[in-house]
């Protein structure tokens, strides 16, 4: 037998190291992801101006990216733009788009354990609003969503916070950054803090206690991002948070 021949040894199968984009790659390619979706968001903003003939000044595009359904259009214009990013980034490293971002089907058991761990969380957090005397949600997307709904937006802002957004959010998240830097020093631990930090700075638009809001949130989709190797889980559990509050605010909210 050749495994038992000193000349011809058994042969010996090497697994091939996954290309996978490291702590400062990753960080780099970041970054130029998040200015994909940035670029995306804005350009459409900057097309509306430029159909109404207005004048091309930031009093414009703040004037149009006010009405609800400019700001669902932006929204929405930024996950081409996202995706085209990382699809780039993860093309370079001759990786498999799916596999590098773990866009593999939870099973209905950790599905139903994220979901009941977000409704703690969410719960916890309007438990302490009402006891602090604050409000729930941030006054500026009350005003937002209800003059959305009073528009005729609803449904068109209803798709860009519930589907658009998550899905940009999660694969510059917990896909393409958590991807990376797992797989760097950070490991699993410091990779679920960085990028749910990366993520609670995406919303910047908030104040100090909802962004602190956000990072717990981002913690609990980090974490069900690594029980589950599963970017869809955490996709979907935002979608289910983002719908529940647009639904809530524009036609139960007081």
């Amino acid at each position: 037998m050749d495994s038992l021949n000193p000349d011809h040894p058994p042969l010996t199968v090497t697994l091939a190291t996954p290309r996978v984009w490291k702590f400062l790659g990753t960080a780099l390619w970041g970054l130029l992801i998040f200015v994909a979706m940035f670029v995306g968001q804005i350009g459409a903003i900057v097309l509306l101006v430029v159909q109404r003939g207005l004048p091309m000044d930031l009093a414009s595009l703040q004037l149009v990216g006010r009405e609800p359904q400019a700001l669902a259009l932006s929204v929405t214009m930024g996950l081409p733009a996202t995706l085209a990013a990382v699809w780039l980034a993860i093309r370079i490293k001759k990786a498999a788009f799916a596999d590098y971002l773990a866009l593999h089907w939870p099973s209905w058991k950790q599905l139903l354990f994220g979901a009941v761990g977000l409704v703690l969380i969410v719960v916890a957090w309007e438990t302490m609003s009402r006891s602090l005397g604050r409000e729930a949600t941030p006054g500026f997307m009350t005003d937002l969503l209800k003059s959305g709904r009073d528009k005729g937006a609803a449904f068109f802002l209803l798709f860009a916070f519930s589907v658009a957004a998550p899905m940009s959010e999660e694969v510059l998240a917990r896909g393409f950054l958590y991807r990376g830097w797992s797989a760097s020093f950070l490991r699993v631990p410091g990779a679920i803090v960085l990028s749910s930090l990366v993520w609670t700075a995406v919303h910047l638009q908030y104040d100090m206690y909802f962004l602190a809001e956000v990072f717990s949130i981002g913690l609990w989709f980090g974490y069900m991002r690594y029980r589950s190797s599963s970017l869809w889980l955490t996709i979907v559990l935002h979608a289910l948070n983002n719908l529940t509050a647009v639904v809530l605010t524009m036609w139960l909210g007081s």
